[in-house]
């Protein structure tokens, strides 16, 4: 046999040898790459020396900031029923879930800003604590969606009672494990009642092969369970179910549905499931980022997604001139709710209501929003977005939600969540981050496809895959 004819014979087994050494090539080259911010437009050079992916250092807070804490703190005092529970909105007897745990965050941070005695503070936490155990439960099983605040009777959005309840939120009960797990560990004088109230909840319900599943009534009033969570929420709210032991691994996984979009030089994660055929939404806010910093501090890929959600809003400023800083915000018209989104449903800069209509006649930029950003990086941008907001209040009710993009005048919608948001954002700046005890049984932290499409979009434009 010729050397040419060995060759021909033994020509598969070469090709599949050539094969396995670029398989493992590909994967030292993967498990060595390093996310990097993509090359952005000129204009971002202005500020990139000074924002890096370094969140500052707890400093303390200078008067005007302590002022600015005690005028939040103005709408708690203002919104609390004697029963412990808050407003949502001003004046107005609802709240989820969500609003339950943001008081209790306000609570905590009021309390370590020294706004609030120690015996204040306990007494207000037993309160509450006291009302959330004899909560009626949907079904028996976990916390309803929405209750009303002077009577802890579960109502529906409309703050209608019901009998029934309407469902409940695992994004919810996983962002009120958050001040649940604080006080355990650095209340513990709480932690029997924290201990009984969970002990009444049926976490094998929210939970299923490791992933989020909220409750709601489908047309004929039958509960049906649906996975809830997009890349940021999702990650978030598993956070909190981590520390209690549970096995929420793939909530955790950012890679599961990770895709990324070019947004003015800036690849900017978001979640690839498609709301036509999921039925739900792919919002990119910044709440989620903002408050896994301010909380939990960051990981390395929670760090790198955080940084990049807060560098494209900062990149269309340079390209725009808008100041910006978005998220979902309550506003004080009709839809009175809207999500403005870095990205969300295949389009950037989007503002939809929860039914995914338009909304872009209610852009706006979000007062907590700029609070979060501020108190983690600090930059000469977050300092001229905290210029535009810091008059957006009234001393006697709390601050405003933000101010509308294109009327400029102010979003005079006053909320639970914001001024609990600014209260963590000024708490984190003089204490660092606010659960202290990050890290237990965390997953190691999952490393994103770095193969994605090159896009750059504008404001509106509609998503197109090459």
């Amino acid at each position: 046999m010729t050397l040419s004819e060995g060759f021909l014979k033994a020509r598969s087994h070469i090709i599949f040898l050539l094969g396995l050494i670029a398989a493992f090539g590909t994967v030292i080259a993967l498990e060595r790459a390093e996310f990097q911010i993509a090359p952005a437009p000129a204009p971002l050079s202005l500020f990139e020396k000074t924002a890096d992916l370094t969140m500052i250092p707890p400093s303390p807070l200078s008067d005007e900031e302590m002022a600015w804490a005690r005028i939040a703190w103005v709408y708690f005092e203002n919104n609390r029923q004697k029963n412990g529970l808050v407003n949502s909105v001003d004046g107005y007897p609802a709240s989820t879930l969500w609003d339950t745990a943001s008081y209790m965050m306000a609570l905590i941070s009021a309390h370590r800003l020294g706004i609030l005695t120690e015996e204040r503070f306990h007494t207000h936490m037993e309160i509450l604590l006291t009302t959330l155990a004899r909560l009626p439960l949907f079904e028996g099983r976990l916390p309803n969606k929405s209750y009303n605040t002077l009577t802890a009777t579960m109502v529906n959005y409309q703050n209608q009672p019901t009998d029934q309840g309407i469902g409940w939120s695992a994004i919810d009960i996983g962002r009120l494990l958050t001040p649940f797990n604080i006080l355990i560990w650095n209340y513990p004088r709480h932690t029997p009642k924290v201990t009984s109230i969970l002990a009444a909840w049926d976490f094998k319900a929210l939970i299923h092969e490791g992933r989020l599943y909220g409750a709601a009534l489908d047309p004929d009033e039958a509960t049906i369970f649906l996975q809830e969570g997009r890349v940021g929420y999702e990650e978030y709210a598993a956070k909190s179910l981590t520390l209690m032991g549970l096995d929420v691994s793939r909530a955790m996984a950012y890679d599961d549905f990770l895709a990324f979009i070019n947004i003015y030089g800036v690849e900017v994660p978001y979640d690839s499931r498609d709301p036509e055929i999921y039925h739900a939404h792919n919002y990119v806010v910044s709440e989620p980022y903002i408050l896994g910093a301010l909380e939990y501090g960051c990981d390395e890929t929670s760090r790198e997604f955080t940084y990049r959600v807060f560098k494209a809003q900062e990149a269309r400023f340079l390209a725009t001139g808008i100041p910006t800083a978005v998220s979902e915000d309550n506003i004080d018209t009709a839809p009175w709710f809207v999500y403005n989104t870095v990205f969300t449903d295949g389009k950037v800069w989007n503002c939809i209501t929860e039914a995914g209509e338009d909304a872009s006649a209610f852009k706006s930029l979000s007062t907590k929003a700029v609070f979060g950003w501020h108190s983690i990086y600090a930059t000469p941008y977050t300092g001229m977005l905290m210029e535009e907001i810091k008059e957006l209040h009234d001393p006697e009710k709390g601050w405003y939600s933000g101010r509308y993009e294109t009327s400029g005048a102010p979003n005079r919608a006053i909320t639970c969540n914001t001024n609990a948001i600014i209260l963590e954002s000024l708490c984190r700046k003089a204490w660092g981050q606010l659960v202290a005890i990050y890290g237990t049984g965390h997953p190691a932290p999952q490393r994103p496809p770095i193969d994605t499409p090159k896009l750059s979009l504008t404001d509106g434009q509609a998503l197109t895959t090459p």
